[in-house]
């Protein structure tokens, strides 16, 4: 895409291919601000490219997820090496809202504001997570990761209404999950400190969640097809036998799921 100072789409290719994590947090507020001002505009700029690697640095070493080592919380390393598998998801959660910015083209101005926001938010995410990381002696790339939230978007290019079912409402979801458990853990390890990132992060995951689901239920509208049917099928096709429990009910109905939704969800995984 050509560079220009005023697009949006062009910002948000800009920020998903920035490869310095400081640099992406900076770049990712600073178009989150323009955008809000109202100095961005949605004119035409190119077609998407295809999905390719996003912008991101050398380390941390990715690996499958099974080859990623399990630390108890006992320990400072132990602490510090779930605050580094979070701070990779949130990582990847910049490039992927800015991702749902830059690949799906005329949608609502809504739509782009609150992919803009989510990019933000989880850019602020990761400076938290990094400067607790940094209390620990360690830095962002000093753990080995997984890359399979990335793996998804390159699954997902083609169709937003894909994109909203499986990333938001089933990836960042399964954070609704796990997070309250991790809290409880880390305080009972004695690490308030960290377990208090984790509760804001928790709180504002659920509205990127709600986002999914708002813009997953407008896509399957304009595609005239039926939400609960659809999210279902595409469950089966992606997640046959990995669909992962238990589910953080409040979380998610907080965040747009139905209560129909969540008891389909728990007799997949049953």
């Amino acid at each position: 895409m050509p560079a220009s100072d005023d697009n949006l789409f062009a910002a948000a290719a800009a920020c998903l291919a920035e490869r310095d994590p400081a640099r992406k947090v900076a770049l990712t507020a600073a178009t989150a601000r323009r955008f809000r001002a109202g100095e961005l505009s949605r004119s035409p700029c190119g077609e998407p490219e295809p999905v390719g690697e996003p912008g991101r640095p050398a380390q941390p070493v990715l690996v499958a997820p099974r080859d990623l080592p399990q630390r108890g919380l006992g320990t400072p390393d132990g602490r510090a090496a779930l605050l580094h598998a979070v701070a990779h998801i949130e990582f990847n959660a910049i490039n992927l809202a800015w991702d749902a910015v830059y690949r799906f083209r005329d949608l609502p101005d809504d739509y782009y504001a609150d992919w803009v926001t989510v990019a933000d938010d989880e850019a602020r995410h990761y400076g938290m997570l990094v400067a607790r990381l940094a209390e620990f002696g360690h830095a962002y790339g000093d753990f080995a990761a997984h890359d399979g939230l990335w793996e998804m978007a390159k699954k997902t290019a083609e169709s937003c209404l894909e994109r909203m079912a499986l990333v938001p409402r089933v990836l960042e979801a399964r954070g609704l999950d796990v997070t309250p458990g991790m809290v409880a853990r880390l305080e009972s390890a004695g690490d308030r400190a960290s377990a208090d990132v984790l509760k804001i992060i928790l709180a504002e995951e659920v509205a990127h969640v709600a986002a999914g689901s708002r813009w997953f239920e407008w896509c399957c509208a304009r595609e005239r097809v039926e939400p609960a049917a659809t999210f279902d099928a595409l469950l089966r096709r992606h997640y046959r036998g990995a669909l992962k429990g238990p589910f953080n009910r409040p979380a998610r109905l907080a965040a747009g799921f139905s209560a129909d939704e969540l008891a389909r969800l728990d007799a997949m995984v049953s």
